[in-house]
């Protein structure tokens, strides 16, 4: 029986990858690279493989030179009904090949996440899969916590605000989201308007929330102004699960 990991320089896959290393040795840590991820990520992926005293297999696409921006333009399309295709080319797809009969692919969805998580259990009926932060009853603060009382720093876009550590420009992302990315990071925001006018309405991932037009797409370029609205001030309490899980990892 083997684990793997998919660690993705976030903290809680971070504490999820360790809670399932201090079960079995049989575990190996996979990591998709991006060329859209903040370049922090890069530091706290190292960081993390001294806390985990096990090495990270990063996997990096060559069909897309593992960015976002060339699997749009190729798709020709940002966001669709089934989500963004650049997580099922660049990472999903990457996984696959490294997987085997009676793998256990292990996940860092938290307690807030348990709806995500028995989603994609009916989704794949056929796989085998853990989640252990819902197994120890851990949130995203409890995540934080751990990181930070480890030692470690977490990764820059976690200490902008924003609630993830996913590529800079996110087409999960709501409106708050994206004018704070334009506001953060205002090179970015203007790569991805410009694939937005090169592909059409079909790459239009927000909508109209108010007026004539509610309900219907709308492009960054028609993005209202504003700051944007980050996550806010980080969480970094340890509850009482918390505790259990840290005594878990150290092997008491």
């Amino acid at each position: 029986m083997r684990y793997v990991a998919q660690f993705s320089c976030g903290a809680a896959s971070a504490v999820a990858t360790k809670l399932i290393l201090s079960e079995s040795d049989n575990v190996i840590i996979v990591n998709a690279f991006l060329v859209e991820e903040h370049p922090d990520n890069r530091r706290f992926l190292a960081d993390c493989e001294k806390w985990f005293s096990h090495p990270v297999t990063v996997l990096r696409d060559e069909t897309y030179g593992a960015s976002t921006d060339e699997v749009w333009r190729r798709k020709r399309y940002i966001k669709g009904p089934n989500g963004a295709p650049c997580s099922s080319e660049l990472k999903r797809k990457l996984l696959r090949k490294i997987m085997k009969p009676g793998d256990i692919s292990v996940f860092g969805f938290t307690r807030e996440e348990e709806d995500r998580f028995s989603n994609l259990q009916d989704l794949y009926p056929g796989e085998l899969f853990r989640a252990p932060l819902i197994e120890e009853g851990l949130d995203k603060g409890d995540c934080l916590a751990i990181v930070e009382r480890a030692g470690l720093r977490i990764p820059v876009m976690y200490e902008m605000g924003y609630d993830n550590a996913n590529c800079l420009g996110c087409p999960k992302g709501g409106q708050s989201y994206w004018q704070a990315i334009r506001a953060d990071f205002p090179h970015r925001f203007e790569a991805v308007k410009k694939i937005q006018e090169e592909i059409g309405e079909g790459a239009y991932f927000l909508q109209h929330r108010s007026g004539p037009r509610e309900g219907e797409r709308m492009s960054l370029a028609e993005l209202p102004p504003g700051p944007g609205k980050r996550g806010g001030e980080l969480n970094f309490s340890c509850s009482f699960f918390c505790q259990f899980a840290e005594e878990k990892i150290a092997g008491e």
